[in-house]
């Protein structure tokens, strides 16, 4: 709760990725507060109220996991949410004349989505959300100890950063910095 709180106000796509990672620890955790208490909880160094608040916060997540139906893989509605707002975002920048240079980036950034999207038959799936799949997958990669061809580094690179100019770009709007014309 305090990391995603924080990854919320300064990075919307790392927010969006450590949250995948909280769901993929709720399911690893059987959905058990008890073993969420003792694997993961036990971890964190805060006062005792704190830790209610963030007992309480993966309560609620587990809830919400349960009542819509993403037990065993998908995403909280939450999270969805997210993808949506960065995808209307990102629909905007497209459409500005001013941001030529986010729309240079989505561009060098297409072909390895495309990609991606060809591999795993995706097709419906939101190109945003592809991007966000792939750097999450190329890091559970790496936290097993996995290696990766210089092709998918290649790709994963890419595609962090354009998720960085993204989430930069995200932030100014929050802020009321972002001046989009013809919007």
């Amino acid at each position: 709760m305090i990391i995603a709180r924080q990854k919320r106000k300064e990075n919307i796509c790392e927010y969006l990725l450590y949250m995948w990672q909280v769901e993929d620890l709720i399911r690893a955790n059987h959905f058990d507060m008890e073993e969420i208490r003792r694997n993961v909880l036990s971890r964190y160094q805060q006062p005792e109220e704190t830790m209610r608040e963030i007992e309480q916060w993966y309560e609620e997540l587990i809830e919400m996991m349960r009542s819509e139906g993403v037990k065993e893989a998908g995403h909280i509605q939450l999270n969805k949410n997210v993808i949506i707002a960065l995808t209307d975002l990102h629909l905007r920048l497209l459409k500005s004349p001013r941001e030529m240079v986010y729309g240079a980036a989505y561009y060098k950034t297409l072909p390895y989505i495309v990609q991606l999207r060809a591999k795993s038959g995706g097709a419906d799936v939101p190109e945003l959300e592809t991007c966000f799949t792939a750097v999450y997958g190329y890091l559970v990669l790496r936290m097993k100890g996995k290696e990766v061809s210089s092709e998918t580094l290649e790709g994963i690179q890419q595609i962090s950063s354009f998720l960085a100019l993204l989430a930069a770009k995200y932030r100014d709007d929050m802020e009321g910095k972002l001046e989009l014309e013809d919007e």
